[in-house]
Order: structure tokens, then C-alpha cells, then sequence
């Protein structure tokens, strides 16, 4: 593979995923990792991505075009960004978790005016240059396999702030709350939604009815659901019984929302 096609394949992976590992680099693009480590030296300085310690994290500036990037996230992770970020008013302050579905929230943020708390480095490389948010990074330990900052330093941080509404994700949705599969960002999380006035949470229909490893909060924590268009009644009742503002968008088209459905608690 020529230097530049691997290189455009390394931005590729870490757009994509928002922070790539060194040894999924070197193994995705069958080089060393002495040589990925130039080939992200080059495309740091370029301003395509932000080099972290053991790994890189997407900057915001991409050589892949605009339409594949597109095409990059499912289309029900992309309508469930823009309804979200619709709900979001300019001058806000946001507190956005670490995900993909949240790091494509942070793609329509881009040219609005918020204050934006986040503990991914993902979101905040996206954001960072942008003239009209002011940006708060949260840190602490960063886990390498998502490029999000967790643990002690990060709960501490959090205690200190207050956020109008935190966007965050799950890694699975049960009758028994939401789930996530490290422990420590689970602690983290949970810190976030104690910082925040307004939860929402923005999950495509498959998370629901699963679990993970780590037990987060009950349902009865989250303020707002937004999913796509193929969440069930059955679950969109469940939620709505328990006070919960239930939003779907679908539509495929990636300027607009072809339809968005809202049940609201007062449901029969």
C-alpha cells in the first residue's frame, strides 16, 4: 500500500470510529506501528487529526469527501442527530457523553452558538475550532479503545459544572434502566446525569431490550427519548408510562427528517 492511500485509509478509520487505537491502525493498514506513527504525525500537522497517547482522534478537517462520510453512520444514527440537535437551542449549555451516536449529534452543533461540555476527546477535536461554541473538556483517564475520559478525575470535574441537558448513549436499554460496559463509565455517567437538569437520551432501536455489563440508572432518569423510526409501541409505551418524552425520526434523505413521532407521558 503507497503512503498516501494508507493514510487516507488511517483518516477513514478514525473518522469513522472518532479515536482509533495505534494497533488497530497498524493491523487495519498491514504496517508497523513505528510507521502508522509517522503516517499520524503527517496528518496531525496537516490538521486532520488530533494525536493522542496510544491512538488519534478525528479533528474536524477530513480529506474524505462529504458524501462518504455520510454514508459512514447508519441512517437511523443520522436522523436521530439531526432531531436532536433540533432540540437544542442556541446559547444552551450541552453536555455531550462520548459515542457514535453523540459525536454525530456534534456534527450539527458545529455552526451553532452553545457552550459544549464534553468528556470525549472525539467530540471535542470536532468542535474545538469552531468560532461559536466555547468548549470544556472534562478529563481524566482516557479509555483507549473510545478516546473517552473516565474515572475519579473525570467524577470530580463533573461535580463542579451544571448543563441545562446532557445527550447521552447506552449500551443496552432494559425494563430494569440502562446499561453500559465499563464500570468506570458508568460512574462517569452517572455524575453527568446528576450535573444536568434534562437528560436526554438518543439510542437506535437495536440497544433496546439489551443489556451490558454495567448497570447505569432505572429508565425513570431519563427526561427524553430520541430514536428512529423503528422503536416499538410496546417500547415506546413502556417509556411514555413512566413519564418519559418519546421522539422518532426516520428518513433517509441526510438534509431533513422525513417524519418525527412524539409520545408524550400524558399518553393513554
Amino acid at each position: 500500500m503507497l503512503a498516501e492511500q494508507r493514510r487516507r485509509k488511517i483518516l477513514e478509520i478514525v473518522e469513522r470510529n472518532g479515536f482509533a487505537p495505534l494497533q488497530q491502525l497498524a493491523a487495519a493498514v498491514g504496517a508497523s506501528e513505528s510507521t502508522v506513527r509517522r503516517d499520524l504525525e503527517q496528518l496531525h500537522g496537516q490538521g486532520h487529526i488530533q494525536r493522542t497517547r496510544g491512538g488519534a482522534a478525528y479533528a474536524g478537517e477530513s480529506l474524505t469527501d462529504l458524501s462518504v462520510r455520510r454514508t459512514q453512520a447508519s441512517a437511523e444514527k443520522q436522523a436521530i442527530a439531526r432531531l436532536t440537535a433540533s432540540l437544542i437551542a442556541d446559547g444552551e449549555t450541552v453536555l455531550l457523553d462520548g459515542g457514535t451516536t453523540t459525536l454525530e449529534v456534534a456534527r450539527h452543533l458545529t455552526h451553532r452558538r452553545l457552550q459544549v461540555v464534553t468528556n470525549s476527546l472525539p467530540i471535542a477535536g470536532l468542535l474545538m475550532n469552531q468560532s461559536l461554541i466555547e468548549l470544556i473538556f472534562i478529563g481524566g483517564y482516557v479509555y483507549p479503545k473510545t478516546g473517552v475520559a473516565l474515572g475519579d478525575q473525570a467524577v470530580e470535574a463533573l461535580r463542579k459544572i451544571y448543563v441545562s441537558r446532557l445527550v447521552m448513549s447506552a449500551g443496552g436499554i432494559t425494563e430494569e434502566g440502562l446499561f453500559n460496559s465499563n464500570a468506570l463509565l458508568v460512574d462517569t455517567e452517572r455524575q453527568m446525569m446528576r450535573s444536568a437538569e434534562c437528560v436526554t437520551l438518543v439510542a437506535d432501536h437495536s440497544k433496546f431490550g439489551q443489556r451490558a455489563l454495567s448497570h447505569l440508572c432505572p429508565l425513570e432518569e431519563v427526561d427524553q427519548v430520541v430514536s428512529d423510526d423503528r422503536l416499538g409501541q410496546e417500547w415506546q409505551d413502556a417509556l411514555s408510562r413512566r413519564g418519559i418524552v418519546v421522539r422518532r425520526a426516520g428518513g433517509k434523505d441526510d438534509n431533513s427528517i422525513s417524519h418525527v413521532d412524539e409520545v408524550g407521558s400524558a399518553r393513554s
